[in-house]
């Protein structure tokens, strides 16, 4: 059985909330505070194992700038759907005449994105958010600690190809759109409503030739400053707050 580390109090207590199953041990600091005292006891009571000793030996094994207030989880690392399990229940939705979102990252390396990403993402009802094999990161500490319980309410698909992955959805009825500053098409001007793929860049190098040419649309976020792009994971919120912005005006206008 494959494991990963949890760590930091609002993480671990989301997972206690929502996968206390997944919990296959949890260490906390030796004399711990309040709410540290309080965390153990909703553990305990749930059947999760709580311990002291083996603390410092669990923060050792964590990332060195890692921030765990006082509490590590060992976890049931989560399994990434297959590509052909994804592209099932997106063919599925959509046949229900459903509009499912789903982000793709290109090539995204920093853990506080992905995690800041999948935090949004689950915020908007985002049904998977999809990264390449290679040249991305993966679902690590660093990324579940960030995303605060979205790592595990969200989806995340890992593909061979992005742009072969892009392609296989929009057989399906997906219409993609990349976000990229070299156009003149606002992400305003874009229709956001129907079943939608938005295509997020990796810091600092933006989209790659062959998934850009691969989206349906590109789309700018514009900016009125003196930067000319916004961090990846903030660009991601804007894009998908203006999908569900457009999708609450579609459905009042309907009512």
């Amino acid at each position: 059985m494959s494991t990963q580390l949890l760590y930091g109090l609002h993480a671990v207590e989301t997972l206690l909330k929502q996968s206390p199953q997944s919990i296959i041990r949890l260490s906390v600091q030796p004399q711990p505070n309040a709410r540290l005292k309080k965390l153990s006891a909703q553990a305990n009571a749930l059947g999760v194992r709580c311990e002291e000793h083996g603390f410092k030996q669990q923060v050792a094994r964590l990332p060195k700038d890692a921030v765990h207030q006082g509490v590590v989880a060992e976890v049931v690392a989560k399994t990434p759907l297959s590509p052909k399990q994804w592209l099932a229940q997106l063919e599925g939705l959509i046949e229900q005449g459903k509009a499912p979102l789903v982000v793709f990252l290109d090539e995204v390396q920093d853990p506080h994105n992905l995690g800041a990403i999948l935090r949004t993402a689950d915020a908007c009802g985002v049904m998977s958010v999809v990264i390449p094999k290679h040249q991305s990161v993966g679902l690590n500490a660093t990324v579940r600690k960030v995303a605060s319980g979205a790592a595990e309410s969200v989806d995340l698909v890992v593909v061979p190809n992005l742009a072969r992955a892009i392609g296989d959805a929009q057989k399906r009825g997906l219409w993609v759109t990349g976000l990229a500053g070299e156009t003149s098409q606002t992400l305003y001007d874009q229709s956001l409503t129907g079943p939608t793929g938005l295509v997020m860049g990796a810091e600092g190098k933006g989209l790659r030739k062959g998934v850009r040419e691969q989206c349906d649309f590109l789309a700018a976020i514009p900016m009125a400053g003196v930067v000319d792009s916004l961090n990846v994971s903030v660009a991601t919120g804007v894009a998908l707050y203006e999908a569900i912005r457009q999708r609450c005006m579609s459905s009042s206008s309907t009512t």
